[in-house]
């Protein structure tokens, strides 16, 4: 697995989050200007958007996803697939940062979901091996499942 490539793709959608949220910035500052208590506090709020979506991308940037060898715990970097009680599957993507997107494999194969350690199911596979089964919530329901893949 090119754990590159989805680094890549990660940081691209987090560079152009942090370009929305500065563009965002900017003009709730501008708004700001007219002295409307709302405005202020868009322009403030904005502002920390902006902040935390910097910090988020030199996170990503400084990260290089280690490989898994063979029987290691599931740890950050991780490519792991899980295989859900209800006979459905997910990959997963355990990254420092960029929880909830979706990343698709080169050649666009396959989809990857983003989860960082401090998520449900990133809590529920680290640490753990396959053939481990982790209880997760799923829609707010409780799942069990197997861990079958990790890189």
């Amino acid at each position: 697995m090119d754990k590159t490539f989805l680094l890549r793709q990660l940081g691209e959608k987090l560079r152009s989050a942090v370009q929305s949220a500065h563009q965002a910035s900017q003009e709730a500052r501008q708004e700001a200007r007219t002295g409307a208590a709302r405005a202020v506090n868009l322009a403030l709020g904005q502002g920390l958007r902006s902040v935390a979506s910097r910090e988020a991308l030199d996170l990503l940037d400084a990260f290089r996803a280690p490989p898994l060898r063979k029987g290691e715990p599931i740890g950050l970097g991780a490519v792991v697939e899980v295989e859900v009680d209800d006979g459905s599957g997910r990959t997963l993507f355990i990254a420092p940062v960029g929880a909830g997107e979706e990343l698709t494999g080169p050649d666009g194969d396959g989809l990857f979901q983003v989860v960082t350690p401090a998520s449900p199911l990133g809590k529920a596979v680290m640490g753990r091996r396959v053939g481990d089964v982790v209880e997760v919530p799923i829609r707010g329901e409780p799942a069990e499942c197997t861990i079958v893949y990790a890189a």
